[in-house]
C-alpha cells in the first residue's frame, strides 16, 4: 500500500491483443438487471495465450488476480475497472486451465479479502475454496431427448421424480463408502430409474457449497457444480447419460439466500452488494444466511444468467426453486417491529415477485421443453398462473398441503379415522388452484421426523400396508409425483446425509415388494392416460364418494382427454370389505388394473380375482355398480375392459 491508501500492483491491461468479452450492450444490460449470459463474459475465460478475468466489485479500491502461477501474490496482477460499470477485467498471460486462483479484494477503510470468483465454473474440492480456471467443453449425445423434452414436461405427461441427495444414495464400500462420482453414478442410477420406471431425477442442489451438512442449499458457486464428485465434464456427462436412458433432470436451484462465508458473496466489496444491508431485509433469521437484493438490477441480472446457465449449458430440464415462501413474504420467520414494509405497506417482497416473474418468463420462452417447479408452502395466489393472469409463472408447484395433511391423517390409529376423514378431502377444494406436485420430499425424512415408514400406525405388517396406501393415494390424484431416495423401498432408518441408504433390505422380500409397487405405479401413470393427462384441470378428477367416513373409505374416478375412465377405491382401515359398493359410469367387466394388497407387493392377497363385471344396480348417483371386496388397508384401480 502506498501512503494514500491506493494499491501498488500492477495492473493488467486489456490489449488490442486480448480484446475485453464485454462489450458496451453486456455492460448496459448487466447494469439494468436484463443481462442472462454473463457466465460468457465474467469469471475465468480461456483464450489464446492465457485467461481473461471480469468480476463485478463496484465499491473496491483495487481488485487483483491471485493464483497458484503468481505465489498468490495480491500486489503483483491487477485488473482495470471498466468506465462506471463496476467491472474489474484484465487479461494474464500463461494461465490455463487448471490454475487455481481467487480475486483479492481492496474496499474502504482498508479493508481486505479474498474471494472465490461469482462465475467460476469449477473450484477446489472443499474444505479448499480456491476457483479453478476451466472450460466447458463438452460433445452432447442427447439431441434426440432435447428435441422431444417439451412433451415429456408438459402439463399432460405422465411425471414422476425421483429426488436424490447425491452423496448419499449409494457409496463405494471398502474405500471408506465415499460417494459415487457423477460418472460412477451414470450407470447405475439410469438403470435404477428405468426400472422403476421414472420419468425424472431431481438433484438436490448441487451447485458447489463449502458446508456438505447443508445439502447444497447454502451455495456459493452459483455457475460452478461441486467438485466433490468431479469435474464439469463429468456432471455433462451423467446429465447426457440419463436424457439418452429417457430420463429428465430437475436440479434443486436456491436464489432465495447464500451463506456468509468469506470467500463467498456475502460483503463481497466491504459492502452489501449481493445482499441488504439492512439486516431487517438482508438477513435470515432461520437459516443465518443473507439474502439477495432483489431490487438491484446487477444481482438480478446475476441470478437470471445462473438459472439459465444451468439449462443452457448443461441442458437442465428444469429448476426446482427453493423457498420461495422466503422470497415472498418480507415478514418471513420475523416478528413485528423486525422487518420493513414495502412502499405500498404490505409485507409482500415487490423485488422478489419481478425477479421470479422474469425469471420464469425467460425460462419458458427461451428454453423449449425446460420447466420451473416452485417449493412455496404457503396460500400465495398464482404461483403457477401465466403473468398475463398476475401470477408468478411457474410452471407446477410443489402441494405441501397434501403431503401434511395425509401424513397426518395415516398416522392416526384407523380406529380415529372416521373423525378425521377431511384430512383424505379437504385437497379436493383447492386441487386444480395451481398445477400441483404432490412431494414426498427430503424434508419429511430428517430431524427427528423418522421415516415414511416409521411415520405410519399399526404393527410392521400395518406400517407397510398403510405406506402403499399412502403411494396409491398419491399416484391416483390429480398431480404430479415426487418421492424421495429410500422411501420407494421402505427405508426404515431416518435419511442421514453421511451414509448410503440401506440397499440391503431390497433383499428382503416385504421391502422388496414396496419397491416393485412405486414401479409399478410409475407404470401405470404412463399406460393409463386417465391418470395423467388431466392432472392440473378438474375434468380429469370426479368423486364417486367423498363422504364414507364411517368406513374410512374414499373413492373417485380419473378422466382422460377422451372421457376414459380409471376407477380408484382407497380402504384406510385394516377391515376387508365384503360386498362394497361403488358407482360406475359405464356398464361391462373393470380389470382390476392394480391391487396394493397383491402378494406380488407384501400384501395379503384379497381382490376381485383380476376384474368386476358392473351390475345394473343404482349407487352414488349411476345406474351402474360394481360389487368389490375391499383388501385390508388396500387401494384398487380398475378400469372398463375394452370391447
Amino acid at each position: 500500500m502506498n501512503p494514500a491508501g491506493c494499491c501498488t500492483f500492477r495492473p493488467v491491461c486489456v490489449s488490442d491483443r486480448m480484446a475485453s468479452l464485454l462489450s458496451d450492450g453486456d455492460l448496459h444490460l448487466f447494469n439494468e438487471g436484463s443481462h442472462l449470459r454473463l457466465y460468457d463474459h465474467l469469471g475465468a475465460h480461456l483464450v489464446e495465450g492465457g485467461t481473461h478475468f471480469a468480476v463485478w466489485a463496484p465499491n473496491a479500491n483495487g481488485v487483483t488476480v491471485i493464483g497458484d502461477w503468481n505465489g498468490w501474490d495480491n500486489g503483483s496482477q491487477g485488473l482495470q475497472l471498466r468506465g462506471s460499470s463496476g467491472i474489474w477485467e484484465g487479461f494474464i498471460n500463461g494461465v490455463g486451465k487448471g490454475h487455481k486462483y481467487k480475486f483479492h479484494i481492496e474496499g474502504q477503510n482498508g479493508f481486505r479479502v479474498d474471494k472465490a470468483d461469482p462465475l467460476a465454473f469449477h473450484a477446489e474440492t472443499p474444505p479448499k475454496t480456491a476457483s479453478v480456471v476451466w472450460d466447458l467443453q463438452y460433445r452432447w449425445g442427447d439431441s434426440r431427448w432435447m428435441a422431444g423434452r417439451a412433451r415429456r414436461s408438459a402439463l399432460d405427461a405422465p411425471i414422476s421424480i425421483y429426488e436424490l441427495h447425491f452423496g448419499s444414495w449409494r457409496r463405494v464400500p471398502g474405500e471408506s463408502h465415499r460417494p459415487l462420482t457423477y460418472r460412477e453414478m451414470a450407470a447405475p442410477l439410469c438403470q435404477y430409474l428405468k426400472d422403476l420406471n421414472f420419468s425424472h431425477v431431481e438433484f438436490m442442489p448441487l451447485m458447489e457449497h463449502p458446508f456438505y451438512g447443508s445439502w447444497g442449499y447454502q451455495t456459493t458457486g452459483y455457475f460452478a457444480p461441486t467438485s466433490r464428485y468431479g469435474t464439469p465434464q463429468d456432471l455433462m456427462y451423467l446429465i447426457d447419460q440419463l436424457h439418452q436412458a429417457g430420463i429428465g433432470v430437475i436440479l434443486d436451484w436456491v436464489p432465495s439466500h447464500f451463506p456468509t462465508d468469506e470467500i463467498g458473496l456475502h460483503n463481497f466489496d466491504g459492502t452489501a452488494l449481493y445482499e441488504h444491508a439492512d439486516p431487517r431485509q438482508g438477513f435470515h433469521p432461520d437459516w443465518k444466511s443473507s439474502i439477495f437484493n432483489y431490487e438491484r438490477h446487477e444481482v438480478r441480472s446475476f441470478l437470471l444468467s445462473s438459472g439459465m446457465f444451468w439449462l443452457d449449458r448443461y441442458h437442465a430440464d428444469g429448476l426446482r426453486v427453493d423457498a420461495v415462501a422466503s422470497m415472498l413474504y418480507l415478514d418471513y420467520s420475523r416478528k413485528q417491529g423486525e422487518w420493513i414494509p414495502n412502499q405500498h405497506g404490505g409485507r409482500e417482497n415487490l423485488g422478489a415477485i419481478s425477479f421470479l416473474q422474469r425469471l420464469n418468463q425467460e425460462v419458458f420462452g427461451r428454453e423449449n421443453g425446460a420447466q420451473t417447479y416452485a417449493e412455496e408452502s404457503t396460500s400465495w395466489p398464482g404461483v403457477s398462473r401465466p403473468l398475463y393472469l398476475g401470477g408468478l409463472g411457474f410452471g407446477f408447484k410443489w402441494d405441501m398441503g397434501w403431503m401434511h395433511d395425509t401424513l397426518a391423517y395415516l398416522k392416526l390409529d384407523p380406529i380415529h379415522r372416521r373423525y378425521h376423514h377431511s384430512g383424505l378431502t379437504f385437497r379436493g377444494l383447492y386441487a386444480f388452484h395451481e398445477n400441483f406436485v404432490l412431494p414426498l420430499s427430503h424434508d419429511e425424512v430428517v430431524h427427528g421426523k423418522g421415516s415414511l415408514l416409521e411415520k405410519m400406525n399399526g404393527d410392521e405388517w400395518q406400517q407397510r400396508a398403510n405406506l402403499r396406501l399412502l403411494y396409491c393415494n398419491q399416484w391416483s390424484l390429480p398431480g404430479k409425483k415426487l418421492i424421495f431416495m429410500g422411501c420407494e423401498f421402505g427405508q426404515r432408518k431416518e435419511w442421514s446425509h453421511e451414509a448410503s441408504l440401506d440397499w440391503h433390505l431390497t433383499a428382503d422380500a416385504k421391502h422388496a415388494g414396496l419397491q416393485r409397487l412405486v414401479a409399478d405405479l410409475n407404470a401405470l401413470i404412463r399406460t393409463q392416460p386417465a391418470l395423467h393427462e388431466l392432472d392440473t384441470d378438474a375434468a380429469g378428477f370426479e368423486w364417486i364418494d367423498a363422504n364414507d367416513s364411517n368406513q374410512s373409505v374414499a373413492s373417485y374416478l380419473r378422466k382422460d382427454k377422451k372421457g376414459n375412465c380409471v376407477v380408484a377405491v382407497l380402504n384406510y382401515t385394516p377391515v376387508m370389505r365384503a360386498g362394497y359398493r361403488v358407482g360406475v359410469p359405464l356398464s361391462g367387466e373393470w380389470t382390476e388394473l392394480l391391487n396394493s394388497d397383491a402378494s406380488i407387493y407384501g400384501g395379503s392377497g384379497v381382490g376381485n380375482f383380476g376384474a368386476a363385471h358392473s351390475q345394473p344396480i343404482a349407487s352414488h348417483g349411476r345406474s351402474q355398480s360394481l360389487e368389490l371386496t375391499l383388501p385390508p388397508l388396500g387401494a384398487l384401480f380398475l378400469a372398463r375392459k375394452a370391447k
